[in-house]
């Protein structure tokens, strides 16, 4: 049996995982990372970046379609289902290369293979060269998570769909019913819409996008109709049954036909087989129980990302990465702060939100100035041919604080994080008033949702 000493090993090589590891071998730590399955984890390979992938096709169909509009003849565009999942697999692949070529550059050592904590300070790592057992003082648990399986819906590739299933489909269904209508569900819920599929979308919450503000949810949930979208919000799965070549699914109070159900209900951390038995590292609901800086309840054992729980996005994962190893390095890295982390939806149209929505800023106590700006009336969007959605920024009516910040329309997710560098600095709307915006951009709706709040506006 091998034996390898290491300062680090991370375990997982996903946005969390490869980072830490990263950042650790910049502060000079003998560094391992642990994966069994590909470098990049789930969001470089079967997450983030393939749907983006897709997505960015379903754009390019739209905007084709819409040609004319621009004073530009076409031919009817047909979309290529192989060639597009196609070129979403090699953009995956390309940067799967690229994490490989960090990981040589920063000199981390990568063992693929399965971990197990196998007692303080040590692991087992089981891959296809035999059993290798790996001593570090410190174990960083980065596994992620995988997608909810439903009672009846086991994903069979066929009929079933889990996300993995949905980037590579052999061929378009007729109708397809997804399960969910949070940002995964959403955003497939575009993809096959846009390639002419029927698309179903139940929802138990009483709106689609069930966490970000009332206002956004509802304008995304008309624009989806208008698209030729079903959505049922409200309602539960109380049943499904295979007949013939279709599924019939009973909801509360309707019965709803597909060809093809996507299960897109949430996901549940890879905590199985990983040794925890007889450790103080706690599980509840499927995620390990950190602290702010990844610590577990189990001295050498931290556990970051989409295994540590909620909100379960990659850019989180990277953050805390990076302030759980300087925190073992011994620097003085600043806890996270999950109200400074931006969300972002890749659907038609996009969304993207940062901080409190309005009713969780009043629910919460604060008096709040509360201003909109549309699209409607900003130069560029309208030469894009892109007027449709809004900006709708938050603010403490007392201090000037931006709470919150939330978007819909065109590469809202290019934008955010404009607000996401004012709520990082603290920024009142004195600050955000007085940034010179560049013209014509869209960007020039954010400045104005901060003067819209008070009553300042200059273009409405």
């Amino acid at each position: 049996m091998n034996k390898q000493e290491f300062d680090l090993v991370v375990v997982g090589g996903g946005p969390g995982g490869y980072v830490a590891a990263i950042r650790a071998a910049q502060l000079g730590m003998r560094t391992a990372l642990v994966e069994k399955a590909e470098l990049g984890g789930i969001c470089l390979n079967w997450g983030c970046i393939p749907t983006k992938a897709l997505l960015r096709s379903a754009d390019v169909l739209r905007l084709v379609r819409d040609a004319s509009k621009f004073g530009i003849e076409v031919a009817a565009p047909k979309p290529d289902l192989a060639a597009m999942v196609e070129r979403s697999r090699k953009v995956s692949a390309q940067l799967n290369k690229g994490v490989s070529h960090l990981m040589k550059k920063n000199k981390v050592s990568v063992i693929h293979g399965h971990a197990r904590l196998a007692g303080r300070g040590q692991l087992q790592v089981r891959g296809e060269a035999g059993e290798t057992t790996v001593l570090a003082k410190h174990v960083i648990l980065a596994t992620g998570a995988r997608a909810r399986e439903l009672p009846g819906l086991k994903p069979d590739g066929e009929s079933v769909w889990s996300y993995r299933e949905a980037l590579v489909p052999r061929s378009l269904p007729g109708s397809l019913l997804i399960i969910g209508a949070g940002a995964i569900g959403i955003e497939f819920a575009s993809f096959y819409n846009a390639l002419g599929v029927q698309v179903s979308v139940v929802e138990m919450a009483p709106r689609i996008l069930p966490v970000e503000d009332e206002e956004i949810s509802a304008y995304v949930a008309g624009q989806l109709i208008e698209q030729g979208i079903q959505l049922h919000t409200g309602c539960a799965v109380q049943s499904t049954r295979r007949e013939g070549s279709k599924w019939q699914v009973a909801l509360t109070g309707k019965t709803v036909e597909a060809d093809v159900i996507l299960s897109a209900a949430g996901i549940v951390g890879n905590v199985e087989n990983l040794g925890l038995e007889g450790t103080a590292v706690k599980v509840e609901k499927s995620h390990i129980i950190t602290d702010a800086f990844g610590r577990t309840g189990e001295p050498g054992v931290y556990a970051i990302g989409d295994v540590a729980g909620a909100p379960w996005l990659a850019h989180k994962a990277s953050h805390e990465a990076i302030i759980c190893v300087e925190k073992i390095a011994g620097l003085h890295p600043h806890a996270l702060d999950a109200s400074r982390i931006p969300a972002c939806t890749y659907s038609h149209p996009q969304v993207a939100s940062i901080g409190m929505t309005e009713a969780q800023a009043r629910n919460a106590g604060r008096k709040t100035r509360v201003g909109k700006a549309p699209f409607a009336a900003n130069g560029k969007a309208i030469a894009m041919g892109e007027p449709g959605g809004f900006i709708k920024t938050v603010f403490d009516a007392a201090s000037g604080e931006l709470l919150g910040a939330h978007m819909v329309g065109e590469e809202v997710t290019e934008m955010i994080q404009g607000y996401a560098i004012a709520r990082e600095l603290e920024s009142t709307e004195a600050e955000l008033m007085a940034t010179i915006f560049p013209h014509p951009s869209q960007s020039e709706s954010m400045h104005e949702a901060v003067l819209a709040a008070y009553e300042r506006t200059v273009n409405m």
